[in-house]
């Protein structure tokens, strides 16, 4: 559908190279050109003044457990998709599990795409999974258009999903780079996870211990040294743990093809806070202490995290195990994982403008960084001539406290809440469009186009 000219003007619009001052003229879904404010006067086009809201691109999400269909009572794509645009975010990639059947054959991709049709209110793609027993299927589902695949090194969650072993990994990363695919991993290390002492019940601490540092440093040393081996390109997912730092950076400065994402909660919680039997932060691998996310928000102000993203995977509050729902609280037993799609952006921008960054930088983590992974930059992740017209009206001065029943992902359980945030998406463009969730969706499928 064609779409009218419009030109949308404020005084802190955040560009690629920083903030500015400026007009943005979106034609067609595109942005057009971008002026000096109040500059442009386009005959018949729609003019939105922003004052001093910020503008900013939209939010470029890679990691989201949409997880229809199959696990539908967990979250699907009209409920996390809605919970995305009001969070600023204007495009998802999702994971290949927990729906059923998952993402790991062309089939299951087909019943995944047919199943989102006409349910989106952002843009949305698919990651696919490699598992034990597909690799001769990674080559089509490359070319039907996945981002990727995604694969655990330690065991899921779920049973349609099993892991790689040591033994499984080197043939699954040789075809990827084969095809030219980017290897995306959950790095936990099965053996260290088994040695580690597993304490059932309602202390954190013990959640905590029985997931230590060295789970995930066992695993990313193993990936990075069959990475070197077969040439393929790896992500590392969620990383938690700061110890695998210096692990990612000599493996950089080695040759081996490497990037690595973290979190919201590992950048804004800690374990020091968590309650005793609060389920809702629980997530695999675990928020960690205080001193660690000093040091993750030190590694990502020197770039070397590509970007940031929610990992939203959310589930009923029957298996969070919720106290407050009449659960036990017992974090060995209940599922792990941490909804947070429409929180990101204040969450971070709360936590990133007390250690004084700016919105340049947020923009690059939580929009640029996770779109150039992609292979989306040109199109998405920045306010740029060429690029589609996603864009944010953003306060960054409002303050909030996390109202569960507030939010629009499907069941109402975060580690927000009642938490004070600062920062509100006021308004949010998809393809120069505003995005009304009250109305009809119109968010595109997209596919690998590199």
């Amino acid at each position: 559908m064609q779409q009218p000219t419009a030109v949308i003007r404020s005084r802190r619009v955040v560009l690629p190279d920083g903030e500015r001052p400026a007009d943005v003229l979106v034609r067609d879904g595109r942005i057009e050109q971008i002026a000096a404010h109040g500059s442009l006067l386009v005959g018949d086009a729609q003019l939105t003044d922003l004052g001093d809201t910020v503008l900013l691109p939209g939010l470029v999400d890679t990691h989201v457990h949409v997880n229809e269909p199959g696990r539908t009572e967990w979250e699907g794509f009209a409920t996390a998709t809605r919970a995305a645009a009001a969070g600023g975010v204007t495009t998802i990639i999702d994971m290949p599990l927990n729906s059923v059947p998952p993402t790991t054959t062309v089939a299951g991709l087909d019943v995944k795409r047919k199943t989102a049709e006409g349910q989106a209110w952002v843009d949305l793609g698919f990651w696919g999974g490699a598992v034990p027993d597909n690799t001769g299927e990674l080559a089509a589902l490359h070319e039907a258009g996945v981002f990727g695949f995604k694969s655990f090194l330690a065991p899921s969650g779920v049973d349609e999903f099993p892991h790689l072993d040591r033994d499984q990994l080197a043939p699954a990363l040789a075809e990827q780079a084969r095809i030219g695919a980017l290897a995306i991993i959950h790095a936990e290390d099965p053996a260290v996870l088994s040695a580690a002492p597993q304490v059932p019940g309602t202390h954190y601490r013990d959640f905590l211990n029985s997931r230590p540092d060295d789970a995930e440093t066992a695993a990313v040393a193993h990936l990075l040294e069959t990475a070197r081996r077969t040439g393929a390109r790896v992500h590392i997912l969620h990383v938690s743990s700061a110890a695998v730092l210096p692990l990612l950076a000599q493996a950089r400065a080695d040759g081996v093809r490497v990037t690595a994402e973290t979190c919201p909660h590992y950048l804004t919680l800690a374990a020091e806070e968590v309650p005793d039997g609060d389920t809702a932060f629980k997530c695999c691998p675990p928020i960690r202490d205080e001193a660690n996310r000093d040091r993750l928000w030190a590694a990502l102000a020197n770039g070397e995290f590509i970007g940031i993203v929610s990992d939203h995977s959310p589930s009923t509050p029957d298996l969070k195990l919720l106290e407050r729902f009449g659960g036990s609280g017992d974090f060995a037993a209940a599922w792990g994982g941490i909804a947070s799609l429409q929180l990101g952006l204040p969450a971070i921008w709360t936590e990133a403008r007390r250690r004084g960054h700016t919105l340049t930088e947020v923009a690059r983590w939580m929009s640029g960084g996770p779109a150039e992974l992609v292979g989306l930059t040109g199109t998405k992740g920045a306010i740029a001539v060429g690029c589609d017209a996603d864009l944010v009206a953003f306060d960054p001065d409002a303050e909030f406290a996390v109202d569960p029943a507030g939010l629009h992902h499907r069941n109402p359980v975060t580690p927000y809440a009642g938490r004070r945030l600062t920062g509100a998406v006021r308004t949010t463009w998809l393809r120069g469009r505003v995005v009304d969730t009250a109305a009809a969706p119109f968010g595109q499928q997209i596919l690998r186009t590199r």
